[in-house]
């Protein structure tokens, strides 16, 4: 039984924490917060709450009960998953080190502060016995799963994409553009296509961005060229059967836009409308010989959840890559088809 620590329980951290205790392979032993606030209060009366020794006093005059601190956590714990925010993981990494503890970073953190950076149905076999992995952003893991799975079943020649990003989290009320179409860099290309190299870099790829105003979803536009042709039929078949990418009928669904694709996830049961899969709208593939174009749905809060639970696993040689995804996928409740997450609606409907 693994024993793990989350560093940072705002967004990602949340989800990783609960998807953990989900497993009957690894245990939660904590979590830390730096300021008081209702999620220190839950993790609190969960018994899980953990804090930096500096900020130790403003949690007692707070009057909210800590186990002990940050440092007396990573005594007590296998792997600690960072989930603080971007830039800021790479400051605890002596701290890691200190203790001997493996570590797993998110994608805000630079690929040379863990020396690896992960995604699970492209390099899962590569983690075992890491002592630091970085765990790609939520579209470089959304990109990844894609390209992953097209390229194990067709030559991929050349990857272009546009990704049009959310302004900002849903709480995250300070920040994003308010009126505005921002460009993500001006200078092009973006870096998530450089990002996308350090998992797989041989695959020539570039990509361009711009941040619009709403906090419920990444879209990505993709242009994808093979080196002979291809079949509609045969990247759809290959994209259902691949895991962790949901093909939504569009027109039979209604479901035509990152809203609806959210409200998706609202009305079949999912918690905090959680979309962990890669949702492709069907009638956005379109082949034409060797080239293709289809649109995808990344939900920027979830997606990276199930991958955290499988660089665990991959760290420490618990499952095989295929044993893991079963494992993981099957206690977030992650499906492979829409028929099946329309099943889900119906348990969640309470029939």
């Amino acid at each position: 039984m693994v024993k793990v620590a989350v560093n940072g329980f705002g967004t990602i951290g949340k989800r990783v924490a609960e998807a953990v205790m989900k497993q009957d392979d690894m245990t939660l032993v904590g979590v830390t917060k730096t300021r008081p606030d209702y999620l220190a209060l839950l993790a609190s009366k969960l018994g899980l709450l953990y804090v930096p020794q500096d900020r130790l006093e403003k949690f007692q005059k707070a009057g909210i009960e800590v186990q002990g601190t940050l440092e007396e956590l990573l005594e007590k714990v296998d792997v600690v998953v960072d989930a603080t925010p971007g830039g800021v993981g790479k400051e605890y990494k002596p701290l890691y080190e200190k203790h001997g503890v493996k570590a797993i970073f998110q994608g805000g953190e630079k690929h040379e502060v863990a020396g690896f950076s992960f995604s699970t149905l492209c390099n899962y076999d590569e983690a075992k016995d890491k002592q630091f992995v970085r765990v790609v952003s939520c579209n470089t893991t959304g990109l990844l799963r894609l390209i992953c799975t097209l390229r194990q079943n067709f030559k991929v020649k050349s990857v272009r994409a546009t990704i049009v990003r959310r302004g900002a989290d849903p709480h995250e009320t300070k920040k994003g553009p308010i009126d505005a179409i921002v460009p993500n860099p001006v200078t092009l290309p973006s870096h998530h296509g450089i990002d996308v190299k350090t998992v797989v870099p041989d695959l020539d790829i570039q990509t361009t961005a711009v941040v619009v105003p709403t906090t419920l979803a990444h879209t990505h536009v993709l242009n994808i060229r093979f080196e002979e042709p291809v079949k509609r039929e045969d990247v759809l078949e290959a994209l259902r059967q691949a895991p962790r990418i949901l093909v939504i009928p569009t027109e039979l669904s209604g479901v035509k836009d990152s809203a609806k694709v959210i409200e998706l996830a609202r009305d079949v049961g999912r918690k905090r409308h959680d979309m962990y899969e890669l949702v492709v709208y069907e009638e956005s593939v379109a082949v034409e010989g060797n080239e293709m174009f289809l649109m995808q749905v990344v939900h920027q809060e979830s997606i990276v959840t199930p991958e955290n639970v499988d660089a665990i696993r991959a760290m420490f040689g618990l499952a095989s890559k295929e044993e893991s995804i079963r494992k993981t996928d099957t206690s977030l409740g992650i499906v492979r088809t829409f028929e099946e997450l329309l099943e889900a609606g119906v348990k969640a409907f309470g029939k």
